[in-house]
């Protein structure tokens, strides 16, 4: 796998994406002989850097096309969930990783019992939501610029921190840190960077087969190909729009937009 591969190519030029996969580099500890689900894969692009820390991965996905796109560059182990029950055996896994998927579930609370339902004792899980509250002011604004939850595939704005740790608690699973990212101008960049993507290319029908998933980047080879001149375009000023977010530094005390759990299922001891 060439590094200049699509996929790898937006993640390179994409703010938030880096950002969440610094976070989770330097805090994610895989072992070699550990077996890692990977919920909510969309088409790879975190899954193939992480897959890089060790371990026994599998990538699974709600959207068919997800899948199938994911498989140019994480080759095999890829699978499609439904709604409900996860096709994983119970008890089994040691890790499981879930990026910006739980927001688009009717039934999230569902989800995360099936996430405990399928760690090991003992077995660790992180996930990654859209953070909500009342401070955050650019959620207002985006509805206003025509991104609803619909056009993102979310059943939810975000969660918050005291949310989250309710429904881990609720789920059987307990809280063990957190980290935020994605501060104001961070979010800022990307909400007017969705603005104009949304306004110069509109979005394609999303297909029967595409189940959660919204529409603000391309999602196959043959889309980022019709959009390679915008892209080599954005790719020029790039290095502007980074140091603009660099004025987040400002805002250590501020909550970030993203959030990452870290939570774990109680050991049991055998008798």
């Amino acid at each position: 796998m060439t590094e200049d591969h699509w996929q790898l190519q937006l993640v390179k030029r994409s703010l938030k994406k880096k950002e969440k996969l610094r976070l989770l580099e330097k805090n994610l500890l895989i072992n070699s002989s550990d077996k890692v689900l990977d919920l909510g894969c969309a088409q790879g692009i975190l899954s193939y850097f992480l897959r890089k820390k060790g371990g026994f991965w599998i990538s699974a996905d709600l959207d068919l096309i997800n899948v199938q796109t994911s498989r140019e560059i994480l080759k095999n182990n890829l699978i499609q969930t439904g709604t409900r029950e996860l096709p994983i055996k119970t008890a089994s896994l040691d890790y499981v990783v879930s990026l910006d998927y739980l927001e688009h579930l009717e039934d999230d609370d569902y989800c995360l019992t099936e996430i405990e339902r399928i760690l090991k004792p003992g077995g660790r899980f992180v996930l990654a939501v859209p953070r909500t509250g009342n401070i955050f002011l650019l959620h207002k604004i985006r509805p206003k610029l025509g991104m609803t939850l619909d056009f993102y595939g979310h059943k939810r704005e975000g969660y918050s921190l005291k949310g989250v740790k309710e429904k881990l608690r609720s789920a059987g699973l307990i809280y063990l840190k957190h980290r935020s990212f994605s501060r104001f101008f961070s979010e800022l960049i990307e909400l007017l960077l969705n603005s104009l993507y949304i306004k110069f290319f509109k979005p394609p029908e999303l297909s029967p087969d595409s189940q959660r998933d919204g529409h603000i980047r391309p999602t196959t080879k043959a889309e980022f190909e019709t959009k390679k001149k915008a892209f080599k375009a954005y790719s020029f000023i790039y290095p502007i729009v980074w140091l603009i977010t660099r004025l987040d530094l400002l805002l250590f005390f501020q909550r970030g937009y993203g959030l990452i759990v870290w939570a774990q299922k109680p050991e049991r001891l055998d008798n």
